[in-house]
């Protein structure tokens, strides 16, 4: 499974969960998620690259209780416990 790929099976598992998400520029940082005013936001940074986006989504998502109760394909649950440091 390329990065792409990877990155688009995680915006599907965000929007699956209920978390809106927004693509908005943020100086190439990566994004994140936060909670605000009751609505759980994953931001995406846009000017970031695929690389950046990426594991700013994965480490977003891993502290997710919702990720160790649905399917996630192989590859990304590997990155998940590399990130959670299982």
């Amino acid at each position: 499974m390329d990065l792409q790929s990877r990155m688009d099976t995680l915006i599907d598992f965000a929007g699956e969960i209920g978390l809106s998400i927004r693509r908005e520029p943020q100086g190439g940082d990566g994004g994140g998620f936060c909670v605000l005013r009751g609505e759980r936001i994953l931001f995406i940074d846009t000017m970031a690259d695929l690389e950046t986006r990426y594991e700013r989504t994965l480490e977003a998502l891993a502290h997710l209780p919702e990720i160790n109760q649905r399917y996630v394909p192989p590859e990304i649950r590997e990155d998940i416990e590399l990130t959670n440091g299982e």
